[in-house]
């Protein structure tokens, strides 16, 4: 038989970057080589044609300042008027998930998600979570129902995300048992 390396295993308590979990819905902005701008969602692209909340229409209408991210794939959420919980926004926005990379460098159409905490091992996504619940959205201040964290494994280039209410609820297809018994649970 070939070789096959054990993947390396990462220690948790390295740094993790916590931000918020917007309730929208996910778009990218891909741009090609060539400077061609288009849109997808999460799971398929996107035209006017067959938009998604608008996010198709917008990435074309500002298409000459989101060109600016460069080559690639740029995700993030779409996200307030008229899409999930809205966070009392008379419009809709764009934030970027790469905190990394994104900041006053930005294009002026998109935001990025706020980092809520950055700190050593998971239990920091937890006080994150709390600092949530307690002050609210970061995106929208002043919105009090915020869903939840995005905790972001610097070392082990790994996101996990934590809800508000019903984060033991599994949101796929399948039943508890049936993951359960796909497991051997």
């Amino acid at each position: 038989m070939e070789f096959k390396e054990f993947p390396k295993i990462y220690r948790l308590n390295r740094e993790v970057i916590v931000s918020e979990k917007i309730d929208g819905t996910n778009g990218c902005v891909a741009i090609s080589e060539m400077g061609e701008v288009s849109a997808q969602s999460r799971s398929q692209a996107i035209t006017i044609a067959n938009d998604n909340f608008g996010f198709a229409k917008w990435v074309q209408e500002n298409a000459k300042e989101l060109v600016r991210l460069g080559p690639g794939y740029h995700y993030g959420e779409w996200w307030g008027a008229g899409i999930q919980r809205r966070y009392g926004q008379d419009r809709k926005r764009f934030s970027l998930f790469n905190v990394h990379r994104w900041g006053a460098s930005r294009p002026a159409c998109c935001d990025v998600v706020p980092v809520i905490l950055r700190g050593m091992g998971w239990q920091t996504a937890y006080a994150a979570l709390e600092l949530l619940r307690a002050n609210g959205s970061f995106a929208a201040p002043g919105f009090s129902q915020p869903e939840g964290v995005i905790a972001f494994h610097t070392q082990g280039n790994l996101m996990m995300k934590m809800t508000l209410l019903k984060d033991e609820e599994y949101k796929g297809k399948a039943s508890q048992s049936q993951r359960q018994d796909e497991h051997g649970n």
